[in-house]
């Protein structure tokens, strides 16, 4: 009933907070405009001297000169178009300025239109280019990119030319301006300022030339916020209205969003994202934000919110359709051309965090329901940032896709937090995880951290998934944390769930021996037993490791760790209850030299001669004799001779060893060579005749290109000792087939390798 109230009285925060803040705008805004007394400066550009203002058209030509056709961005490439950008540029480098007086009337325009666009901290205005615009001159609608650190907002200063045409229109979201910057007194000049993310556009100019300078506004002083005015009443509203969210997320009411992520106006570079670093309104918005948060017991971050969207779409080409599919024209990639039909596939994530200090705190991708965007249709008509759609091939339609990206306010109720940040899974959890371990036991302990360390170990192995990519190295870094934390029954829940549950590939096994050494000998035993059960006829190798390091780690291993080595073993011979029927066969493919180091190593430690015999037995009817027995031989090394299981796999695979050395390796004395190949065809027949032939040095096959290259498989899969080439002459082309002594190369290197092998394994 409680709670039913609590519903009854809660306003919708997902809608009713962002009408509080939709009140707040601070003093400034997306652009600043407006003319200047200047005292025009010395001007003078190298190669041609002194720029006369009002700028006269006689010198036009000079500077194009001295100019470069200024190009554009596109992507990460940049391009020079003409149909897209025609103007010309002059480097900063090039440009020098003169006079007492120029710098002041920068100075002036400068803090002018810092002002009109928020900004209260120190600006620097670092010059760029000089653009030349003549007539026919243009730009088309584009954005320009943050060219400096700090680089927040861009300043064109139009000096005194005599021009008509070349209005500029500046756009941010739904709000738009055109300006006309010509200023008929030659003692003005005309600008403007508008923060980097805005979209504008140099329109044509028709008559004469415009000469305009263009500047970086760079925060050049300890970054801060724009200063809004005092909106204490909507900082009440807040507050009141995040402290009803509390109390319902207290009260554990479902409808109530788990954290709140407000989308701000402008975009922002993940360079510059940050509190210090909002623009105008967003800045505003913050403040209000910041102050009802501390007020509530609430977290607040910046953080970057990405909405990704892919599914069907329509072509709305209308009857052009069939003139297209027909070849008149292909326009496929014409936007216009179709339309969003069905939206299947939906992702949404808030990352790159950034606290009120400024800090980045290591919470990973976050996911986003909608309920807790505020308002929860706040980008249904916004344009995304990027769309691409695929016209319709062969059995699929056309397709779409399509992202959203933007710079967000996030909160959250502070006694909230692990658990939304276990929300993200364990690429968020993990790393949080070891920041509170790390600070609970530095010096001077952070008791809170400790606390907070083991709710989330808690959760963590809560929701631990079902499929985790890298699975080890994440167990291995959450047993490591459980361990130095001693959560002994946290650690034992989580061998029980996880890897004894199958979810386990031995990249933890380190990691595991360490933190089972914690739990009672016995009860650690059976977990083992349990993980190699529940793995073994999968794992083998892994399972073989582990009983390996857990014997390292126990002097007690010989009787805590006996029921693990049988069921160990058992895996290996096939004899372990729900084994597979071909699991002999399985172990061998699987095997390397490693696994059978590890067994007969924790089987030695564990002085399990009986066990090991079986095993070795098994090993030697079935594992690959060089790459597997003959290298974990050498591996074992000569003190384990004493282990006679070992003593057997050494003896075995000296005997191996002198067997193949004492085969004659004459090298051949005629050109025949092993002629027996898996195919009885007629061209493979003619092959194997060539190959007996101990006369016969070459042969050419004569056949269409199917057969020859199906002889050239057969060589190839067969190692004969031939080299192929094709003779492209007359018809059909040939294969040039050439004997050589391969085989008896690798027998000369076989027997160099087993001679320094033998050595190592002889006493």
């Amino acid at each position: 009933m409680q709670q039913t109230n609590l519903r009854q009285q809660m306003p919708n925060i997902s809608t009713d907070l962002p009408n509080i803040l939709s009140s707040v705008r601070c003093d400034g805004d997306f652009y600043s405009a407006g003319t200047s007394e200047i005292a025009p400066p010395n001007l003078s550009v190298d190669g041609v001297g002194l720029i006369s203002l009002p700028f006269q058209q006689a010198q036009l030509e000079q500077l194009i000169a001295v100019a470069n056709r200024a190009p554009f961005g596109l992507g990460a490439q940049t391009l020079v178009d003409t149909s897209v950008r025609k103007t010309w540029q002059i480097d900063a480098s090039q440009l020098h300025f003169g006079g007492r007086h120029w710098q002041r009337s920068l100075d002036a325009i400068v803090a002018q239109a810092s002002a009109g666009l928020g900004v209260t901290e120190p600006v620097v205005a670092q010059l760029y280019k000089l653009l030349v615009y003549d007539t026919g001159s243009f730009f088309v609608p584009h954005r320009d990119t943050e060219k400096a650190d700090g680089m927040f907002a861009t300043l064109v200063v139009v000096l005194p030319s005599v021009y008509t045409g070349g209005e500029l229109s500046i756009r941010h979201r739904e709000r738009a301006v055109n300006l006309e910057l010509a200023c008929a007194d030659p003692s003005d000049a005309a600008f403007v300022a508008f923060y980097a993310d805005c979209l504008h556009e140099v329109r044509p100019v028709n008559s004469g030339t415009r000469l305009t300078l263009i500047y970086n506004l760079v925060r050049s002083g300890p970054a801060g916020a724009a200063a809004p005015p005092q909106y204490l009443s909507e900082q009440a509203q807040a507050t009141s209205l995040l402290k009803r969210w509390l109390a319902q997320r207290e009260a554990n009411d479902e409808d109530a969003p788990e954290k709140l992520v407000y989308p701000l106006e402008h975009a922002y570079s993940a360079a510059e994202l940050g509190f210090s670093t909002l623009k105008s309104a967003d800045a505003a918005v913050a403040k209000v934000l910041l102050a009802a948060a501390a007020a509530s017991a609430c977290d607040i971050h910046v953080a970057q919110l990405v909405i990704e969207e892919s599914g069907s779409a329509e072509y709305d080409g209308g009857d052009d359709y069939y003139s297209r599919r027909r070849g008149r024209y292909r326009d496929d990639d014409d936007p216009d051309n179709y339309s969003v039909a069905e939206i299947i596939e939906r992702s949404a994530s808030v990352s790159g965090w950034r606290d009120v200090d400024g800090n980045a705190p290591s919470f990973g991708d976050l996911p986003l329901q909608d309920m807790e965007l505020c308002p929860p249709d706040v980008l249904d008509e916004a344009d995304p940032d990027e769309q691409h759609f695929r016209e319709a091939t062969g059995n699929e339609g056309a397709s779409f896709e399509r992202s959203y990206r933007r710079a967000a306010l996030v909160l959250w109720p502070r006694a909230r937090r692990l658990a939304v940040l276990a929300q993200g899974g364990l690429a968020g959890t993990l790393p949080y995880l070891d920041k509170l371990v790390l600070a609970g036991h530095a010096d001077g302990a952070d008791a809170a951290a400790l606390d907070d360390a083991k709710s989330l170990a808690g959760m963590i192995v809560r929701d631990w998934p079902s499929r985790v990519s890298h699975r080890g190295d994440a167990a291995a870094r959450c047993l490591a944390s459980l361990a130095r934390l001693g959560e002994t029954a946290l650690i034992d829940r989580f061998l029980a769930e996880i890897p004894a549950s199958g979810r386990y590939d031995g990249g933890e096994n380190a990691s595991l021996a360490a933190a089972a050494l914690l739990l009672p000998p016995a009860r650690a035993a059976e977990l083992i037993d349990q993980i190699v059960g529940a793995n073994a006829n999968y794992a083998l190798g892994a399972c073989a490791d582990l009983l390996a390091k857990s014997c390292a780690e126990r002097p007690d291993a010989p009787s805590l760790l006996a029921p693990a080595a049988r069921t160990l073993v058992d895996a290996l011979l096939g004899v372990h209850v729900g084994a597979p029927a071909a699991q002999s066969w399985r172990s061998a493919a699987c095997a390397d030299a490693a696994l059978v180091v590890n067994m007969l190593g924790a089987l030695r430690r564990m002085e399990a001669g009986e066990l090991a015999g079986a095993a070795i037995e098994h090993m030697l009817a079935h594992y690959d004799a060089d790459a597997v027995l003959v290298a974990a031989a050498l591996a074992l090394g000569e003190e384990c001779d004493q282990f006679a299981p070992a003593r057997r796999l050494r003896a075995w695979a000296r005997a191996h060893l002198r067997a193949r050395i004492a085969l004659d390796l004459s090298a051949p004395q005629d050109f025949r060579r092993p002629s027996a190949l898996a195919c009885d065809c007629e061209y493979c027949r003619r092959l194997a005749a060539f190959l007996a032939d101990p006369a016969s040095a070459s042969w050419t096959l004569k056949a269409a290109e199917a057969q020859r290259r199906h002889v050239e498989r057969s060589i190839a899969e067969s190692r004969c000792d031939v080299n192929c080439a094709t003779v492209r002459q007359g018809s059909p082309h040939g294969l040039a087939c050439t004997k050589n002594q391969a085989s008896y190369t690798r027998r000369v290197a076989q027997r160099a390798q087993d001679l320094a092998h033998l050595a190592r394994l002889t006493p």
